[in-house]
């Protein structure tokens, strides 16, 4: 036994190895060369060391390293596997150009990865891979042209995304989908010219949405409806020239940011679906006065700074109405020249005056004569701009326009490098052969409301760039062959609120090579026939809209398309789900059937797209039953399904939807008993909200699935229930041999009597342990 002073002297000694080994420099193998290491906070830094590979010595134990400035090129597959306790990844500059499968995947701790200003130009499916706990990822400053479907499916703990100062010219459908917790996504400082109508569906957790510095030249209003949670929407520097009615839908937008963009005029109801807005920067745009906004009920701030605002009596308005709910205006009047440079907020409506149109032409160009200098004597006078009468032209817009003027001829002596012509709300009829002689530059065409009920062939010829046409809301019963010669690059066709009869065959869509988009909503169809619209004259056509229509049967074959991946159904009279029709549609990646007449799905309905649908909409169908293999061959693509308002009682099997992201079965009268425990327990084990409540019995109904106790009674055989086999024809029900649960029959079929007495697991355990008694006394027996 060691003395005390042999004890003290061994806990000293070993006291003076514990300090000198911590404040020893790391062990030389397990910092790389050229880089530096900090043991205590567990950090390695290798900034601008030429590194072409990751440091394969780098201590398992790291969590933050830092790369910067190399010269890695490409990450390849388990490119940091000895190192996976990283917390935060710095790859910024290091000319990566291509991220490998896998190359992240051992790496679920990492909250924070930097791939900032590198040269990564496509995004693929499973790029980012075991990333499951990242919070921030740059990838700013890199060629990102492309997104492909399933690129951030794996991350859905990130909060923020970073894809600004990139090269996107088109987000696509879906294309952030697993994005559960995104907070911020910056799209900001791209060339996006075109957003997809689902660009942003899944993502119901954003909350501020970065699109400025990019070319879109219309609010995408379909677009900006699906992420729903927006607050904070930021589209400045944008060539947008207009906004029309309805324009911006989005319930709880606070803070929307228009400044630096293009434009002239603003709709009274632009904002109508905004009623939570209390800032709208609509600072530095051609602006000359405003009318009073529609809708935005907690409107605090109106920023009109850098706008050429001429200060009269139609000034007046605005500014009432400002005063009344306390709206701050910030900017001033840029005429008459006795109120120049006045604040918007300070000038009082009664100094608000019109005067003579003699008076303001002088006006004006006393305004020209101070803005040239005072070294001028005489005020030259204001360029001419080539325009028709009645019309207004803008050299540096691009854009022209003649709404609403009352003109029954296309006007001409349009300026030659006009894009955007907006010929909405005129009285044309008829629209003749060469219609827009020199408007070989024009992009978008707007001709809705005019009346027109007859198009010439060749009335489009020589619209070489034409790549937005909108015919919407006017009198064409049909369109003959030819209609849209001379329009090769035609990309969005919008027909719809016109009384078209049938598709428009063929021939009338023979030049539109490039057709991806074609609207045909609010028409009078009544039935698909095939051959024509699918066929070989439009293998682009990507999304198909037939929504409110009259439509009652899809012909096998009236879907043709090898390329169709969105097709709108919806408020039609259809009974039942086109399924041989859909046999010629193998890309079909969304189906619209909700407010139709489908009371009953029968088996393998959707099976011949079931390989790659993702989205099924069938909400208010008046559906009654569902065959049990009605999703047959669904499964993990599936990622929307929605049967809102319908009158099920009992639903299919759900096990095999495992990429489902949302699921919509409100407003269905479930009949909570046992024979729902599948969906109880499905709901139990998914990743997703469900929102079902209890129809049946009396005493639960409103209630949430997930909330009743019932299902705790439940015997465990419960779990699998033999399920109705039921005809297309109600009256009919057909039972199985075992017993039925009252739910899967529904409320007024009554289960038949089993013929054998129902399995007991507790009296068949203790009759079990009884019959091992007496086994047992037999074998004592002597």
């Amino acid at each position: 036994m060691l003395s005390f002073c042999s004890r003290m002297n061994f806990c000293t000694a070993a006291l003076f190895m514990l300090i000198l080994v911590q404040t020893l420099p790391t062990e030389a193998g397990k910092c790389p060369r050229l880089c530096s290491c900090d043991s205590t906070k567990l950090t390695v830094t290798c900034v601008g060391k030429n590194l072409t590979l990751v440091p394969p010595t780098v201590d398992e134990i790291t969590v933050k390293l830092d790369l910067r400035n190399n010269n890695l090129q490409m990450l390849p597959r388990g490119a940091f596997v000895l190192t996976p306790y990283l917390t935060h990844l710095n790859l910024q500059r290091c000319n990566i150009i291509k991220v490998k499968e896998g190359a992240f995947r051992t790496l679920s701790r990492v909250v924070s990865l930097n791939l900032a200003y590198n040269k990564i130009d496509i995004l693929y499916q499973e790029s980012f891979d075991g990333l499951s706990s990242l919070k921030e990822l740059h990838l700013d400053h890199n060629r990102i042209e492309e997104i492909q479907p399933g690129a951030f499916t794996q991350l859905g703990s990130l909060n923020m995304l970073a894809l600004t100062h990139n090269q996107l010219v088109y987000i696509p459908n879906m294309a952030f989908q697993g994005l559960h917790n995104i907070k911020w996504l910056r799209l900001s400082h791209n060339s996006l010219n075109n957003l997809a109508a689902e660009a942003f569906a899944g993502v119901f957790t954003l909350s501020r949405l970065s699109l400025d510095h990019n070319e879109l030249q219309f609010f995408p209003t379909q677009t900006m409806t699906r992420p729903s949670e927006v607050t904070r929407l930021d589209m400045s520097y944008n060539p947008m020239a207009y906004l029309g009615e309805e324009s911006v839908s989005m319930a709880k937008l606070t803070h929307l940011y228009l400044d630096h963009m293009s434009l002239q005029d603003l709709s009274d109801q632009a904002l109508s679906g905004a009623p939570l807005l209390s800032h709208l920067d609509l600072s530095h745009n051609q602006l000359r006065y405003l009318e009073p906004l529609t809708g935005p009920k907690e409107l605090a701030s109106l920023n009109l700074t850098g706008n050429p605002i001429y200060c009269s009596c139609y000034m007046r308005p605005l500014k009432q109405w400002a005063s009344a709910g306390h709206v701050k205006l910030l900017g001033a009047c840029a005429g008459p020249p006795h109120l120049s440079d006045e604040l918007l907020q300070a000038v009082a409506p009664v100094n608000l005056r019109c005067r003579s149109r003699g008076e303001t032409l002088m006006d004006e160009l006393e305004e020209d004569s101070e803005s040239i200098g005072s070294s001028v004597p005489t005020a030259k006078p204001r360029q001419k701009v080539k325009c028709p009468v009645n019309c207004d032209c803008d050299i540096e817009a691009q854009h022209a326009t003649c709404e609403g003027q009352g003109h029954t001829k296309v006007p001409r002596g349009f300026p030659v490098k006009t894009q955007l012509l907006d010929l909405r709300s005129n009285h044309f009829h008829y629209l003749p052969t060469n219609s827009f002689p020199g408007s070989n530059q024009v992009v978008s065409l707007h001709l809705e409301l005019c009346k027109i009920h007859e198009i010439e062939s060749g009335a489009f010829r020589g619209m070489k760039q034409l790549f937005y046409l909108y015919l919407s809301d006017n009198d064409l019963t049909s369109l003959d062959p030819g209609t849209f010669a001379g329009t090769p690059n035609l990309t969005y066709l919008h027909l719809e609120g016109n009384r078209l009869t049938q598709l428009p065959g063929g021939s009338a869509l023979a030049p539109l090579s490039s057709l991806f988009v074609l609207h045909l909503e609010r028409n009078a169809l009544s039935k698909l026939e095939p051959a024509g619209l699918l066929s070989s004259v439009t293998p682009k056509l990507r999304e198909l809209y037939l929504t409110n229509n009259s439509l009652t049967a899809i012909a096998n074959g009236a879907l043709e398309s090898a390329y169709l991946g969105t097709l709108h159904l919806d408020s039609n009279q259809l009974t039942e789900v086109p399924t041989h029709a859909l046999s010629n549609v193998p890309n079909l990646e969304e189906l619209n059937l909700s407010h139709n007449s489908i009371r009953w799905v029968g088996p393998k309905a959707f099976q011949p797209v079931s390989q790659c649908l993702k989205r099924l909409y069938m909400d208010h169908v008046g559906m009654e039953k569902m065959s049990r293999d009605a999703l047959a061959g669904l499964g993990a693509e599936l990622r929307a399904l929605t049967l809102r308002g319908n009158q099920l009682e009992t639903l299919p099997e759900l096990n095999l939807l495992t990429g489902l992201e949302v699921i919509d079965l409100q407003d269905n009268p479930l009949q909570c008993d046992c024979a729902l425990l599948p969906l109880r327990r499905w709901m139990e084990k998914a990743s997703l909200e469900v929102t079902a409540t209890c129809g049946h019995p009396p005493d639960l109904k409103g209630q949430k699935v997930w909330e009743v106790q019932i299902f705790a009674s439940c015997p465990e055989s419960s779990t699998h229930p033999q399920q109705v086999i039921v005809d297309p024809n109600p009256t009919k029900v057909k039972t199985p041999k075992t017993i039925l649960s009252k739910a899967v029959v529904g409320a007024k079929a009554k289960p038949a009597k089993p013929k054998t007495k129902p399995h007991n697991p507790t009296k068949n355990q203790a009759r079990r342990k009884t019959v091992a008694k007496k086994v047992a006394k037999k074998k004592k027996a002597p």
